[in-house]
Order: structure tokens, then sequence, then C-alpha cells
């Protein structure tokens, strides 16, 4: 789960897109613009070297939970948060230099939140001298949001602001450190004063934080819930509710595990933090070239070798690594130039990068930040969600490798020269030592170990085991490459690039927190899956009224559009935010309307999942795509709108394991297992020849009509539909007169 990127491409040379030289520093401008989770600061001088020192301490200190036993839960969310919410505010910078009108607007609307929660606060407490100091300094606090004197600004320079939210960032999650025995124990039950305070805090940094990294999308989303709460008497029908205090809220938000310590922190400090790190100093100590270089072994030489050797290689960096983004531009500076020459255009290459890329986040064994929220939502050891996600993710890859190939052939493209392939004997050679830390980590992931004891030793064993060319050196072998040791000065830089990744997810969770506690507070999941589940069912009738053959049934039409209503809120939601808040959310209030059709828990959170993954490369916000177009110097959206069509395949997977569960291994016999193999390939072959508009011969358009027909019937579970999708897809592949009309 690094964001590293790699400019250089198998030979050691920077990539190169036709005559213009792709930099390391437009690589990571690149990343900066759409990667708003890596748009860090450039710090010098003192200011950096506490940002180092802190960060490392960070590492340091999940390094040695990992290894040698975790605190209590709360205390351990808590010294995670201190440091992770002080750090955001040095690391990231404000996201306008200049305020706009818009700018303004929405800080305004924030800012008159925190004074109307301050307000109701200080009205709940009995009058004291702290409650009254208290109210003066979040007054101040408040006024600091404001987007004043930025004009000038520079935004990569740490201003008085920003040292000021730091200390109340880190501060009330230390106040909890601090005071754990007086807080938890003393008082359990009957919070004193200042807790609530500091609760007035926590909802305001956490908000700043959250905006900071992520755009104000989420933000919002954690500001609606709080209404929710606070304004359920005055909501109309489904929605109402009885309505709770503020005091209540923060309560149920900052004491305990329900709200900002719940379990999407609890996840990001136990778990995701670790794999975060384990995948940068993978990355340092030369395991993405490696992929990079067994993608082309085992691609380069097929029809349209480029565009394969991307995909691999993409599934390749994606099992160490969860960033759609990360992932598209350090396979893609390699792989995009090399599609153009191939004779690819632009477009269709920054499409494939970005669309075989977003496989990372489902792809075992390390997967994405959601698949550990996963675990602990499901309550399912981790080993087993490797074993569940081995379909869904080959299904990923068979799609794009299949429009990749199709594609190929459609322009009568070859493979890589012999030349362009590296020798497997010597980058063995050079590079045996890479396997063995994944390895030993994937093997106890299987033997049910910890997830973060196995990465503690993955992490162990990486830095060990990076210094295997500098002994091999010694003894007289000059083929191993000795940069990619992990020396001090390097450690130090990996333990400060882990920490600071690991940034902007923790604020994401911290803000999500807000949705998962007032939805237990509140009752909103429920009310939202009822909603969902009725409008299916009313959909579903009308259908059932239109249809004379009498085949269709009322509870099978309402769980399909059940399927795409949430299809649709997935993509919406996650157009706008990272995967792991999106699914964090849709698992919380659309996972449960999709039980409500009897279908098994696991699939519905693997659909949900897999949708917001698909958000990456849908328009209108297609940040992956948009990098890839960025390397592949194509227009944006455009290439986002390719890499969307490239998807298509790919979109009929969730609705395979919602009718056929046994591809998830669930409830699993053989028999639907095959079945279901079989006929979701084909579908996908269906929806592949379809959308390329190519299968031997160039397709007409009743053609792709037939075919996409025909894929939406073969990932049903009802024999007469698969077979009417396997003639149909014969029929229109395979149909007579069609070699004529190639040779002519």
């Amino acid at each position: 789960m690094t964001h590293e990127t790699n400019p250089k491409d198998n030979r050691g040379h920077t990539a190169v897109d036709g005559d213009h030289q792709l930099s390391a520093d437009e690589v990571e401008a690149l990343v900066r613009e759409y990667d708003s989770e890596s748009n860090f600061r450039k710090l010098v001088g003192p200011t950096a070297m506490l940002v180092t020192v802190a960060s490392v301490a960070l590492s340091l200190f999940h390094v040695y939970t990992a290894g040698f036993g975790l605190l209590n839960e709360v205390m351990h969310r808590t010294i995670h948060l201190s440091f992770v919410m002080g750090l955001i505010f040095l690391v990231f910078p404000r996201k306008r230099a200049v305020a706009t009108p818009k700018n303004w607007i929405e800080s305004i609307i924030f800012t008159s939140f925190y004074l109307y929660i301050l307000y109701d606060i200080a009205v709940s407490l009995p009058p004291s001298a702290t409650k009254i100091v208290f109210v003066g300094i979040v007054l101040a606090l408040v006024v600091l949001t404001l987007p004043v004197n930025l004009k000038n600004a520079d935004p990569g320079k740490i201003a008085v602001r920003d040292w000021v939210f730091a200390a109340f960032g880190a501060g009330f999650s230390a106040y909890l450190t601090f005071f754990f025995k007086h807080i938890f124990i003393d008082n359990v039950g009957s919070p004193p004063d200042p807790v609530y305070m500091m609760g007035v805090v926590a909802i305001i940094m956490t908000l700043e934080a959250t905006r900071r990294t992520m755009g104000p999308m989420l933000a919002w989303i954690g500001i609606g819930c709080l209404l929710y709460a606070l304004l359920g008497p005055y909501l109309p029908g489904i929605l109402a509710h009885r309505g709770y205090s503020i005091t209540r809220i923060v309560n149920h938000l900052f004491i305990g595990t329900e709200g900002i310590y719940g379990v999407a922190v609890g996840v990001v400090a136990t778990y995701v933090f670790h794999f975060v790190l384990f995948g940068i100093l993978a990355q340092m100590s030369g395991l993405g070239q490696l992929f990079i270089d067994l993608a082309t072994i085992i691609a380069g030489r097929a029809s349209g070798g480029s565009a394969k050797v991307s995909v691999v290689s993409s599934g390749f960096f994606g099992m160490i690594s969860g960033s759609p983004i990360a992932n598209t531009v350090t396979t893609g500076a390699f792989t995009i130039p090399l599609m153009k020459k191939s004779g690819f255009s632009g477009r269709f290459a920054g499409a494939v990068e970005a669309s075989a890329s977003c496989g990372g986040q489902v792809t075992p064994p390390i997967m994405g930040a959601s698949a550990f929220v996963m675990t602990e939502m499901l309550g399912i050891p981790y080993n087993e969600l490797i074993l569940i996600a081995i379909v869904p993710a080959c299904f990923h890859y068979i799609a794009i490798l299949l429009m990749v190939h199709l594609e190929a052939k459609k322009l009568g493209l070859e493979g890589l020269s012999k030349d362009k392939i590296p020798q497997f004997g010597a980058v063995l050679k050079k590079s045996w030592h890479l396997f063995i830390p994944l390895g030993v980590m994937v093997a106890m992931l299987l033997m049910q170990y910890t997830p973060f004891l196995a990465a503690f030793w993955g992490i162990i064993l990486t830095i060990a085991f990076s210094y295997v060319p500098l002994v091999m050196r010694m003894l007289g072998n000059t083929s191993m490459d000795t940069s990619t040791v992990l020396t001090p000065p390097r450690l130090v830089r990996g333990f400060e690039d882990g920490a600071k990744f690991a940034l902007a997810i923790g604020a994401a969770c911290a803000c999500v927190g807000f949705l998962l506690g007032m939805t237990t507070l509140t009752g909103l999941g429920f009310k939202f899956s009822g909603a969902v589940v009725q409008l299916a069912h009313d959909v579903a009738g009308l259908i059932i009224g239109l249809d004379f053959t009498g085949l269709l049934s009322e509870n099978g039409m309402a769980l399909f559009f059940g399927l795409i209503f949430v299809a649709i809120a997935c993509i919406i939601m996650g157009a706008g935010i990272p995967t792991t808040p999106t699914y964090i959310i849709l698992a919380s209030i659309a996972a449960p309307a999709l039980m409500e059709f009897d279908v098994p828990l696991v699939a519905t959170h693997f659909f949900v999942f897999y949708f917001g993954v698909l958000a990456d490369v849908t328009p209108p916000v297609a940040l992956a795509a948009y990098a890839a177009a960025g390397l592949a110097r194509s227009e944006p959206m455009t290439t986002g709108t390719t890499a969307f069509r490239l998807s298509m395949g790919k979109a009929l997977v969730p609705f395979m394991f919602i009718y056929a569960p046994s591809l998830l291994f669930v409830n699993f016999t053989w028999i639907e297992f095959i079945t279901a193999l079989l006929s979701g390939l084909m579908g996908i072959l269906a929806l592949s020849a379809a959308y390329i508009g190519w299968f031997r011969r160039d397709l007409m358009l009743w053609e792709k009509v037939a075919l996409t027909l025909a894929g939406l019937l073969l990932i049903s579970t009802f024999w007469a539909a698969i077979a009417v999708g396997v003639v149909t897809l014969l029929f229109v592949l395979f149909r007579p007169g069609t070699q004529a009309r190639m040779t002519t």
C-alpha cells in the first residue's frame, strides 16, 4: 500500500513518452495533483527535522507494538491518532493558497456549524471558570479556520495557524491518553465536564484534518451525520427520530470505541499502518522493479504485449499496494510510454493502466485498507478473506486482459521484441532475495498468525534481506544492485514516508467514525436499507406488470434493481472520496439493504467494496484515469471514459458473486461454482467483445447490443437464462458468413 513512485523502467532509464522525458519531478507532480493523500509540503530546516522525528517515532511505535504486543484498544488508538492529527497540519498544506468566493462560502458554513455546537455545549454544561476559558480558546480556534490572509501565503510554508491546529489536533487524543484512568476507570459512565469540551475540539479538528487531506466531500458527510442526529424530530417521514443532545453526541463520538476511535481508526492503527510501511520499504528494496521485470517476461511476447505487461505488473504491484493512483503512476511511468511506442493510442494506454491499477485493492495477499476494515466488520479471519478475494481478483484481471487482447488483435499489434524482454535467469540471480520477506509474510497470514505480526516480520526481513546485494558484492558478485540497500538514512526516509502515507487515511477514518457513531445511535442504516428495499420492490412491480410471459418473479426483479441502486450509490459516493471511507459508509448503510433479499453478508460487503473500487475510473472524478492521462499526455476526460469502458467487463463480477456466492466460497457447491465460473468467463468475453467492438472482425451495432444482453444473461444462475446467453454469444461470434466478410 505504498505511494512511492519510481519513474525508471527496467533498464534503469527515465521513462520516455515519445520525444518527452518523464522526469522524477514530473511523476511526483502527477501524484501530488491527483492523489490528495500524497500532497505533502516540502519542508526544510528545524521543522523538517521535527516532522521526521515525529514520523519515525510513529512508525517505530507501530513496529514495536506489532512485534511485542498491542496496548489496550483505546490507548493504542489515541496514541496513534494523536501523532496522526498533529502531523497532518504540518505535513499537508491548505488546499487553496488564495481565498476564493467558493472557499469563503464553504468555510463560513463549516465555521457556523462549529459555533453552533460550541454554543450548544456551553449552554449544556454548568457555569465554571474552566468553561469560560474553553469557550474563548475554541472561539479563537474557529476564527482560524476561516481563509483569511491567504492572498500572498505560501502553501508550502507552515503558518502560525497550522502550528495551532497541530497542537489542538494532537491534544484532544493526547488528553484521553494522559487521563485514561481518570476518564475510563475512575469516572466511567459519568465523564467530567472537560471531556465534553475536548470532545468539541475533537469534532472540529477531525473535520478540519479531513478537509485538508481529502477535500470537503467527506467532511460534508460528517457534518450531515451530526446534523441528522441533532435535528431528528424535525425531519420528515422515515428519516425522523427522537433526536439527541450535543452532550449525548459528543459522549458517543469521543468516549469509547463507537465513534472517532471506532473500528475504522482501530483497523488503521492495528493493521493498515504496518502494511503501508511494509509496502514503502519493499518498494525501496527493489520489489516494484522486480514485478515489472517478471510481468515483461510473462506477457511481453504476446500480442499487444506492452499493454499486457501493464496489466500483469499492476496485478503484481497490487499485491503490495492498495492505492490505485500510486499503482498507476509507479507502473505507468514505464508501461504507458511502452504501450504508445507499440502502437496503442495515448488515450487507450492511460486507460489500460488506470483500469488495471484499480485491482490492487482487491488483490491478495495485502489488498487495500478496506480489506482490513472488512475483516473487523464481518468478524472473519484475514486469511479467510484472502481466499475469498482470489476469484474476484482473477476475474478483474482476466476482464482487462481480454479487452487488451481484442484491441491488440483489432490493431494488428505484435508483442515486444526479444531484446526488450529480460532474461528470467538474470532477473532471478539479482533479485531472488526479494521473494523471501513477501513469501514469509504470506505464509504467516495463511497460517492464521495475526496480520500485524505477519507485517512485522515482513518489515524486519525486508530490511535484513535488503543487505544481501551488499554482502554478495563483498563476496565478488557484482550483478546485484547495491543502491536498494536500506541503509540507515534510507531506512529513516522509509519510516518517515510510511507515517506520512498513513496520515490521510487516518483522518478519513476518524471522520467516518461520525457516520458509524450516528448510524448506531439513530438507526440510520436500517432507514436507508428500508428505503432501498421499498424502491426496488416498487420498480419490480412496474416491470412485472408489463411482463406478458409470466417468467419474471417480483423477488428476483426486486433483487436485481436493489443491486442496481446500491451499485449507483457506490459509484456516486466513490467519485468524491477514497475507497476505504466509501466502503465503510456503504457497508454501514447500503449493505444492510441487500441483506433484506437474503444475500449472504460476505457477498453484500464485497459487492459494495468492488463498486467503490470502480469509482476510481468512473468520470467525472476518475482520479486514477486522470493521473494516467497525465503520463500519457492524453485528454483526461476521454481517458477516464475509455477506462470506464474497459472496466465494463469486470462490472459484471459483483453481480456474479451475489447470484452465485460459491465464487466467494460461501454456501459452496461444486456445481454452482463451476457453472458460475464458466458462465462468468463467457459473460466477460461477451461484454469485452461488445465494448471493444471486435472479435475476429469489426462488430456491427446489433451484434454489440446482442453481446451486451448475452453478458447480462450469463450472470444469472438460471439454466434457461444461461443457455440463451451462451447461444447468443456463440451465434454472434461464430455465425455463418462471418469468414467471408472477414476475407472481403
